[in-house]
């Protein structure tokens, strides 16, 4: 990679470039196939990933104790199909399959709004056919199980579970951001390769931490698909906690991330500067 001339003497250049910040509309993204051909890949990415971790979810429930793989199980097959399809979608979509994630990314103006919503709206669409795949395959252990809806667990507070979705959302998008980030990515060849790996492995994490509390959501788009095959009074009463919690962890990792780590507006405004000898 070419590095920038430095703009201070006594500066040294810098050994990455950041993108510019995507307009907020861009009307010439519609008369483009790549634009469609990613939102087709946040559909089918997200179908993928409802169908496989509602569908571990039933067995696991359906096969408790030893003979099942339980919460570790779980936690592994949420974070191990993200791993694999943010490997296989990253370079058509950026392999967001989450609402949350895509809203991080548009507060950081990383994508315009409307790809933002188009991926949404594939997202929350693609989450419905997954589970929708699950009960039609294996219907009555569907219904008995519980389809995989989130809710919070009985002896836990709605603002517990609340604040379970902002943390858990918080590490997830964290890591989106520091994963993608350009100035790791020029400076360690490997990152970009790995990058999903990392992004799973949060997932892994999260899900471990907070199974037990909400049945981890930190995805809109999959509490609303499993919600809506489900469709039982208990998931829709306490559905809000999962779009406002990943929604407000994902502010607070955008914020952090462009903020405090990269100090964006501050460095275009030239108010901080670092030291003679450090990378910008």
């Amino acid at each position: 990679m070419v590095k920038d001339v430095g703009v201070e003497p006594g500066y040294p250049s810098k050994d990455y470039t950041d993108p510019p910040p995507a307009p907020l509309i861009d009307a010439s993204e519609f008369a483009r196939w790549s634009f469609y051909r990613a939102i087709i890949a946040e559909f089918v990415a997200t179908l993928l990933f409802l169908y496989i971790t509602i569908a571990t979810v039933i067995g696991a429930s359906r096969n408790a104790g030893c003979a099942g793989v339980g919460i570790l199980g779980i936690a592994w097959a949420f974070g191990g199909m993200i791993f694999v399809l943010v490997y296989c979608t990253a370079g058509i979509s950026g392999g967001h399959i989450n609402p949350a994630v895509t809203f991080g990314l548009l507060l950081a103006r990383k994508i315009s709004l409307p790809r933002a919503l188009a991926y949404m709206i594939a997202q929350c669409l693609g989450a419905i056919c997954g589970a929708g795949l699950v009960k039609a395959f294996q219907r009555s252990f569907y219904e008995t199980y519980g389809g995989g809806a989130n809710s919070v667990a009985s002896g836990y507070s709605i603002g517990t579970g609340l604040a379970a979705e902002i943390i858990g959302t918080f590490v997830l998008v964290y890591t989106v951001f520091s994963a993608t980030d350009p100035k790791r990515n020029a400076r360690d060849s490997h990152v970009p390769v790995l990058a999903p790996l990392p992004i799973g492995f949060a997932v892994f994490m999260v899900h471990l931490a907070t199974i037990p509390i909400t049945g981890t959501g930190i995805n809109p788009a999959r509490s609303f698909g499993a919600a809506v095959v489900y469709n039982r009074d208990k998931p829709w009463d306490q559905h809000w906690i999962f779009w406002v919690g990943p929604f407000l962890g994902a502010a607070l990792a955008a914020a952090y991330h462009q903020y405090i780590l990269r100090a964006g507006p501050f460095k275009a405004l030239g108010s901080f500067r670092s030291t003679p000898g450090n990378h910008v």
